[in-house]
């Protein structure tokens, strides 16, 4: 049976209907899902009753499953599986945390743009979000497509940029925020990455952007200089052309390309409302980013 496509315009973002992903897809529908998301980079699937271990199945299809960091923090104990990241406002008991929780604070660099796992290695291909429970207002995600963005940029920009390589570090995005107490263990798990600003996907072989608030240098530039240049970067790849807002449902499936978008949450009252997302992450092929970070 095919598969429903309904673009929500014409390059970027596209809802998914008529597939169920509870269960093991048909090879004629995994390849029209494989080629929309080509196409697309968000997709997003409507009404999915998924177990953790259905959600995981399905993200295999895209590649081996990363851990969560959560796993290399101090102290932090796992509601679920090491392979799901836990993106909820929810303490290990299920209960909403409270205003002075590490976790809330440090999971509030979700709400800065960013790019999951580029500070990995191998880094982040598919990433698929699943709505458990939502809160009746905020809380949406923000999509911002890194293909359009580096064609809208000025030539002499991309020419500027082409070739430089900046630092990835959750210790960098964090920062940001004021977090800075990390573990000595901590340090060293999160210690930066190499990565380029500018990168070809292999499928379509277009040119996008690689941006995320885990950039913490850029190589070759003064910390200043880096910092502006990062920030005109980012200003103008979540010009409202390039972004896309989803309002979640309960029970929606959304799944991005982390080589080509970015992303970031919404405001809600986390502190009155659940919202119980879980997230599971692939990781890219290594040699797309065979760069030494010495």
């Amino acid at each position: 049976m095919s598969i429903t496509i309904v673009p929500v315009t014409e390059h970027f973002v596209a809802e998914v209907g008529d597939i169920d992903l509870s269960a093991p897809l048909p090879p004629e529908q995994l390849r029209q899902v494989r080629d929309a998301f080509t196409r697309y980079a968000v997709l997003v699937f409507p009404g999915q009753t998924l177990s953790v271990e259905q959600h995981l199945s399905f993200a295999s299809n895209f590649g081996p499953h990363e851990t969560t960091v959560a796993v290399q923090m101090s102290g932090r104990k796992l509601r679920t599986r090491q392979e799901i990241a836990d993106i909820a406002n929810l303490d290990a008991d299920g209960q909403i945390w409270n205003q002075k929780s590490r976790t809330r604070m440090f999971q509030m660099g979700n709400r800065l743009w960013h790019t999951d796992s580029s500070f990995k290695e191998p880094t982040g291909y598919v990433s698929m979000l699943y709505a458990r429970s939502i809160a009746p207002i905020g809380g949406h995600t923000e999509f911002a497509d890194m293909r359009a963005a580096w064609d809208g940029l000025p030539d002499a920009m991309k020419v500027r940029i082409d070739g430089l390589i900046g630092e990835h570090s959750l210790m960098f995005s964090r920062r940001r925020l004021g977090f800075t107490e990390f573990s000595d263990a901590e340090r060293i798990a999160f210690a930066p990455v190499a990565r380029p600003l500018v990168r070809t996907l292999a499928e379509s072989g277009r040119r996008n952007l690689y941006l995320a608030s885990h950039i913490g240098r850029i190589r070759g530039l003064e910390d200043e200089t880096a910092e502006a240049l990062l920030s005109e970067l980012i200003a103008h790849a979540t010009q409202r052309q390039f972004v896309h807002t989803h309002r979640w449902r309960e029970h929606d499936l959304v799944m991005w390309d982390n080589r080509c978008t970015m992303h970031r949450g919404t405001e809600f009252d986390d502190l009155r409302w659940r919202r119980d997302m879980h997230r599971a992450t692939t990781e890219d092929q290594p040699d797309l980013f065979a760069i030494s970070t010495e």
